[in-house]
């Protein structure tokens, strides 16, 4: 083995219980919620500049979270009504009524959340394009 892929292997190795934590899968909402904090942090760091060198862990770090947020679309889909996945979707991303423009009006988000009006086909996709997610975990 070359010197230089030598001395690669162990910078790799003296910093990856640094790393380790934030590139991994999330298993649970804690680690998920952590791992959006920390998505967070480096887009402030300059990562969404493509050319910055933390970009390509911001890639990495978002596929992480859309395949966690996929994963929760597949688990609860057929457990939760479409309200209750939305107000999980809320609660995971911290939003309130206010925060939900593709549905209307806070008015609006208060009668669906409250199980008084339902989802039209327009919200749902929207809710659908917003979350990444399936637009069947908002049909009844």
């Amino acid at each position: 083995m070359n010197k230089s892929l030598q001395n690669t292997i162990n910078n790799a190795a003296q910093h990856w219980p640094f790393i380790d934590k934030i590139v991994q899968q999330p298993q649970s909402e804690k680690e998920y919620e952590k791992l959006i904090r920390i998505l967070d942090g480096l887009l402030d760091k300059g990562g969404r500049d493509e050319k910055h060198p933390l970009a390509r862990l911001v890639h990495l770090i978002s596929d992480n979270i859309e395949t966690y947020e996929n994963s929760i679309a597949t688990d609860f889909e057929k457990k939760l009504s479409p309200v209750r996945y939305l107000k999980l979707l809320m609660k995971t991303h911290d939003l309130k009524q206010k925060d939900l423009p593709e549905i209307g009006q806070q008015s609006v988000v208060s009668a669906i959340l409250n199980g008084k009006r339902k989802l039209n086909a327009r919200q749902i996709k929207a809710l659908a394009k917003r979350f990444h997610v399936d637009a069947g975990v908002f049909i009844v």
